[in-house]
């Protein structure tokens, strides 16, 4: 290890002069190199602040969509409403402090053509006590139309009638569009200026959407039209937005230009498809508000972003000096380098040189513990399958000896005492009349020896049951039969496949995994329903067994001298399945068991597996 230090660590003649050569080409170039660093991260600041201002108006520009769809909610949730409701829940919202670039929030209702007078006649009466003055209303533009979508609330309060009355579906464009939000039930954005409001780089913009009858959720176009009440809207102004987010970021002399690329129409009533539309400019003026952007200008960082407003399509193009971005330090810091390239240069070979001998030393030291890693791995998988080997050959062992212990039994004592009971009943048969103290010691002893053979069958059936003969889901319905009758445990079994062949050593360890589950509830779950599933699905069989207990403390799996559920683990890993312990949110402890029982290795060791404590997936 040494000398493979030495050796990556060593400088030489040939080293030396390359290093001299490159110091003198990097000392000439570094001036350059820096210029450019510094301007790619300022410039990367700057789009970071652009990206920071868009996601700044996407969240405004939500809030004023949440504030339309809130009143809409206000509006739908009440059957009678008046300049009244709407004045004080508007009053409420202080808009001035939390939505001030919105101008006012307004309601239009939907009046058919037999309608209009006696709607005409109520609107002016209530306008009348609504600014305490006459209000001589009337529909704007005049004339007689089918339907009418009349603005007949305006929050806040307007200080005349001039802006009530107005027909938003006079014009062609908006009643088209109005239609189909009404249709659809969704927000409309036109993306046109109101031109009550707007003026040279000064945009005001507006959103509405639908409102159907109180009490009514209509999920078709017909019911949305046969509900439709009329329309509620807000009006923004575009400028107080920006500015606003303009004022959050830190840049001198930062201009933002928002354009509207979606269908529309100009100031002129045309319609504007396709072509873009300027909604604001924040180096616009009264008199000039489009100035020309400064495209192709080396010294201006400029960079355009897209924007949803409701469906529809908006970009916004950040321009700003790249002086502004610049630092104090980033303006002389070239120079520096430049001045002081030469010896920098030589520093800075000296650190590469250093950083790629100490990458050389350490990738050589890594290639040697790795190699030792390896083996070391390669012998620990080799202990972890010899120990799993030596686990199933002494689970077969067991199985076995248990088996060959439980036959003897059978076989021998079982015989004996059975012969023993015959001799005994004949005995007392004999006594019977003559001899009742004899008759009556042979009747005891005759339960004695029937006690013994039921002991007998009992330690049998704890050995190895002879119901596993008659195939797993014979052998889980009688244990979960005894397990019922012995603790009083209510216990339902779920076997949807009827008896399934399997090899002896894959029932023995399904049949032990369920026996040492039902221990495990006995002595801590503390439940009073145990249910078992049993599946086969793709030659795969699982065993499931879920109580409703107390659940799996936390450390339970790894308790000092716990061996039970390292038990149920090491059978089914043996079988090359998988297991898994975890306690249910409400309470009570779940053991899942699979393994490959049918199409697959006689019994597959597969690699180690690290586990984690408390309760998780094994």
């Amino acid at each position: 290890m040494q000398a493979v230090l030495r050796d990556a660590f060593s400088v030489n003649r040939f080293s030396f002069w390359t290093g001299a050569l490159v110091s003198t080409l990097v000392g000439s170039a570094l001036y350059v190199m820096t210029q450019r660093s510094i301007e790619t991260n300022a410039q990367e600041r700057f789009i970071n602040h652009a990206k920071y201002a868009q996601s700044v108006i996407n969240v405004r520009i939500k809030s004023y969509t949440d504030l339309l769809r809130a009143t809409g909610s206000l509006i739908h949730s009440t059957d009678i409403l008046s300049h009244r409701k709407l004045h004080e829940y508007v009053l409420g919202l202080d808009l001035a402090n939390n939505f001030p670039a919105v101008d006012s929030i307004n309601f239009a209702l939907y009046v058919t053509d037999d309608r209009r007078q006696p709607f005409l006649s109520d609107l002016r009466e209530e306008m009348g006590r609504h600014i305490h003055a006459a209000a001589p209303l009337d529909i704007v533009p005049p004339g007689q139309r089918d339907a009418y979508l009349i603005i007949s609330y305006i929050e806040p309060d307007q200080s005349g009638p001039g802006h009530y009355g107005i027909d938003l579906m006079a014009n062609h464009y908006f009643s088209k569009q109005l239609a189909e939000s009404r249709d659809n039930g969704t927000v409309y954005a036109s993306g046109t200026p109101i031109l009550a409001l707007s003026g040279p780089n000064d945009t005001h913009l507006g959103m509405r959407m639908p409102i159907y009858y109180f009490g009514t959720m209509p999920d078709t176009v017909a019911a949305r039209r046969a509900a439709y009440v009329g329309s509620l809207g807000i009006a923004f102004s575009v400028p107080k937005l920006l500015y606003g987010v303009m004022d959050e970021i830190p840049i001198k002399g930062l201009r933002m230009t928002l354009f509207d690329i979606g269908p529309g129409l100009d100031v002129h009533g045309h319609e504007t498809a396709g072509t873009p539309r300027t909604l604001f400019d924040s180096h616009g003026t009264s008199q000039n508000p489009m100035p020309p952007l400064a495209d192709g200008d080396k010294r201006m960082f400029s960079t355009t972003l897209p924007l949803d407003f409701n469906g529809r399509t908006w970009k916004t193009t950040y321009s700003a000096p790249k002086a502004a971005l610049y630092t104090e330090f980033d303006t002389y810091y070239p120079k520096l380098m430049m001045a002081f390239g030469f010896l920098g240069s030589i520093l800075l070979y000296a650190l590469v040189h250093t950083l790629t001998s100490s990458r050389r030393a350490a990738l050589a030291l890594a290639r040697e513990m790795t190699s030792e890693l390896r083996e070391s791995q390669t012998k620990l998988q080799l202990s972890h399958q010899k120990l799993r080997r030596l686990a199933d050959h002494a689970y077969q062992i067991k199985e076995l000896e248990r088996k060959r212990i439980a036959r003897e039994i059978h076989d021998d004592l079982g015989q004996s005492l059975l012969a023993l009971r015959i001799e005994a009943e004949l005995l007392a048969g004999r006594t019977k009349g003559t001899h009742s103290h004899l008759h009556k010691r042979a009747r005891a002893t005759l339960m004695q020896i029937d006690t013994t053979i039921k002991s007998v069958r009992q330690i049998i059936n704890d050995l190895r049951p002879t119901v596993l003969d008659l195939g797993l889901s014979a052998a889980v319905e009688w244990q979960v039969n005894q397990f019922q009758r012995r603790t009083c445990i209510h216990c339902e079994v779920q076997d949807d496949h009827g008896e399934i062949a399997l090899p002896d050593h894959c029932a023995t360890a399904f049949f032990r995994i369920l026996q040492e589950s039902l221990t495990n509830i006995v002595r801590h779950a503390n439940a009073t329903r145990v249910k078992v599933e049993l599946r086969l699905n793709g030659g795969w069989l699982s065993l499931t067994v879920r109580d409703n207990g107390c659940g799996l403390p936390p450390g339970g799996r790894n308790k000092y001298g716990s061996f039970g559920l390292v038990g149920i683990e090491e059978r089914i890993v043996i079988l090359g399945g998988t297991c898994a312990v975890f306690s249910e949110p409400d309470g009570g402890t779940t053991v899942m068991v699979s393994a490959p029982v049918i199409g697959s290795p006689d019994r597959p060791l597969p690699a180690p597996i690290e586990h984690g404590s408390g309760s998780s997936v094994i």
